[in-house]
């Protein structure tokens, strides 16, 4: 999954609902098409929301006296995918 999917989804989705008139035994295209709309906006937050939390990391480190340090690092550099 990724932005292409969300996206090919999105569009695949409002053009059902919005443009195509035809009709076909027992389906209904627009509400075919607002559920392929909702699916690829759902895709792109999900992508979205995973990407972002993959860019942060913590990391907790214990001492020999029992004290704790945190530190957090976020890379503003997309991964390669």
């Amino acid at each position: 999954m990724g932005y292409g999917l969300g996206i090919f989804l999105l569009a695949l989705g409002l053009i059902l609902a919005l443009a195509v008139t035809d009709n076909i035994a027992n389906v209904d295209l627009t509400m075919v098409g607002w559920i392929l709309a909702a699916a690829g906006a759902l895709v792109l937050v999900l992508t979205a929301a995973t990407l972002a939390r993959a860019r942060r990391s913590t990391a907790v480190t214990t001492h020999a006296d029992g004290s704790r340090t945190v530190s957090e690092r976020r890379d503003d550099v997309p991964p390669a995918v």
